[in-house]
């Protein structure tokens, strides 16, 4: 996992216009992760960074 929030948040942004699907970056004792949003469950151990979504807001 990256430690830089910057290269996690262009990672993020970027995999979720390749996937098209909404991902989450979220951050885990220091460390930054992404995962799709709907594979995260309300009682996983994470603090949420941000949502990105692929659609552009209307």
């Amino acid at each position: 996992m990256p430690h830089d929030l910057t290269l996690a948040q262009s990672h993020a942004f970027q995999l979720s216009r390749d996937l098209m699907v909404p991902v989450t970056l979220f951050e885990v004792d220091g460390e930054y992760g992404v995962l799709p949003s709907n594979e995260i469950d309300a009682d996983d151990d994470l603090e949420i960074v941000h949502e990105f979504f692929p659609w552009p807001a209307h």
